[in-house]
């Protein structure tokens, strides 16, 4: 191995223990004292729910850990955005499982929870997956209810949600752990079944308090509406249960007995593992995001046998495509090139950069993996569309829009993993969030943002050095050097990938080992879905 290698190798290792580092202080949510209350009232907290729920924590997928970091500081914070959302298997039945965490504002709603709420049903929504919610929540955090409680994105399409996922036929359970209050009532009598633990468990439109200053009643919490009050004189509940591994451990009897569901379908074999060590990785991706690699060995190390056929591979270099095996699943692979190619004119082609070739290719690609139901992988480290007026007058906007257009229309389920840059309109063509990824995730290498930091530092440095000298202010270079740097760290943290991950823009960041795992449980998922449309490009410029 080369020093390159080694350099890179160091590099991307110690992002991967900043992101170990960055999850563990996440992990315990609102902290060890408020997770030692938790215990002494007799509850398990939200991630020792889901430890007991899942037949295998460990494999399991977090979705959403890092949401809401960074954000709400003046309020205490949000860690995790006081949820805890997870894909794994109960009783040998995948599903989503949503937790409140009562240690984070009493499981509080701020407005990030409920995008991660929403985002956890949808996942559920496309794959047809079974959702089990597991309730202990204050409801809606008032002092940013106008955040949260009116817009059609707000706590309400939880709801709403709800009763259009009951009519798909998707199962959905809850269990009261503790409070679950006002509008958030509605959530297990919206389910298909629901159970309440008996004295730490409760449901009620209003509580004792605010039902003593609305109509004079003085009651108690458990009377108004405990496990006895719902299980046998209300009927809002199914069943009670004596504490949570109980109610667990009646949600599992439940899973145990549901029965299959109808396939998408989607081909697979006896799964096998890259013959090139996936270690490698740490050192052959760059530790500068300007620097050129060959992204062919990355696949190399993320497929199985390390084989893949490659589609169309002297055309369009800048994009690869492939079909291959990821854990036994077929895949069609649409990565960026990031190394400079040459064409069979003698052309140069920049690495990262989607020239009229590739966007065409990419296209064609796409409709195959459709036509042949195969689902999608896309590897994204692209700086955007070529520019100048040589790609202006070749129809680079013609191209780049048939490759979008493919992208939105495709009705294989799609999966993304932002490896390094994501700039620009590269972004929504290799399917960015906007695109509907069955999953999106990024590498702790991952750059987010319309450009670089130092591109965009640049022409903002520009438009604020005119603006002061319009002024009358002189601009040294000094001056000039002390704008640029606070311009380019506000821009930097901006392109984070821990800023993207906060507000959902990804659903995880991972440790590139971790992708295999990430990209084979999204299929597994996206099996329980049948396709019921056609591929249609509709319209194009040809």
């Amino acid at each position: 191995m080369d020093i390159k290698f080694n350099k890179n190798e160091d590099h991307n290792k110690l992002l991967v223990s900043d992101l170990k580092r960055r999850f563990a202080q996440v992990k315990p949510g609102g902290g060890e004292k408020r997770i030692a209350k938790q215990h002494a009232s007799g509850k398990l907290t939200a991630r020792e729910r889901i430890d007991f729920l899942l037949d295998d924590p460990e494999k399991a997928l977090e979705i959403g850990a890092f949401a809401g970091e960074g954000m709400y500081e003046e309020h205490g914070g949000c860690p995790s955005a006081g949820v805890v959302v997870k894909i794994g298997h109960v009783s040998g039945k995948q599903c989503i499982v949503v937790a409140n965490d009562a240690t984070v504002k009493a499981g509080a709603w701020f407005p990030i929870t409920a995008k991660k709420n929403l985002r956890a049903q949808e996942i559920s929504i496309e794959n047809r997956l079974p959702i089990i919610y597991l309730v202990d929540s204050a409801g809606v955090y008032l002092p940013m209810q106008d955040e949260i409680f009116p817009d059609k994105e707000h706590f309400g399409r939880i709801f709403r949600n709800n009763a259009v996922m009951s009519s798909m036929g998707i199962t959905q359970i809850s269990a009261v752990m503790g409070s679950c209050v006002a509008g958030g009532a509605y959530l297990p009598i919206m389910s298909d079944e629901a159970m309440i633990v008996d004295k730490t468990g409760s449901i009620f439109l209003a509580g004792s308090y605010l039902v003593k200053a609305a109509i004079g009643e003085s009651i108690d919490n458990e009377t108004l509406g405990g496990a006895t009050t719902h299980c046998e004189i209300s009927g809002v509940t199914d069943y009670k249960a004596e504490d949570d591994k109980d109610a667990l451990s009646k949600i599992k009897n439940i899973m145990s007995k549901i029965g299959d569901f109808d396939k998408a379908g989607f081909n697979r074999v006896k799964a096998a593992k890259p013959k090139e060590d996936p270690q490698d990785i740490y050192g052959l991706l760059p530790a500068k995001r300007s620097d050129q690699y060959d992204m062919t060995e990355i696949i190399k190390r993320l497929v199985d046998n390390s084989e893949y056929e490659e589609y169309k591979a002297g055309y369009g270099q800048t994009i690869i495509t492939a079909y291959a095996r990821i854990d036994g699943w077929a895949v069609g692979i649409v990565a960026n090139q990031r190394k400079i190619v040459k064409t069979k004119q003698g052309e140069m082609q920049f690495g990262g950069v989607i020239y009229s070739d590739s966007a065409d290719k990419a296209t064609r690609f796409i409709a195959n993996c459709n036509q042949k139901k195969i689902p999608l992988v896309f590897l994204q480290d692209v700086t955007g569309f070529m520019v100048g007026s040589k790609s202006e007058h070749g129809g680079i906007i013609k191209d780049g829009a048939k490759m979008v257009n493919a992208v939105s229309n495709s009705v294989v389920p799609k999966f993304t993993v932002i490896i390094g840059n994501s700039y620009g309109a590269g972004n929504y063509a290799m399917c960015g969030k906007a695109y509907d990824p069955r999953l999106i995730v990024a590498w702790p290498s991952a750059e987010l943002a319309v450009m670089s930091g130092n591109s965009a530092a640049k022409v903002l440095l520009q438009i604020e050095t005119a603006s002061l000298k319009k002024q009358g202010k002189a601009i040294t270079p000094e001056v000039e050097q002390e704008l640029y740097d606070k311009i380019k760290a506000r821009y930097d943290e901006q392109v984070s990938p821990y800023y993207a991950a906060s507000r959902l823009w990804t659903d995880a960041i991972i440790d590139p080992l971790e992708t295999r795992s990430w990209i084979s449980g999204g299929i597994e998922a996206a099996n329980h879905a049948p396709i019921e449309k056609k591929f249609n490009l509709g319209v194009i410029q040809v």
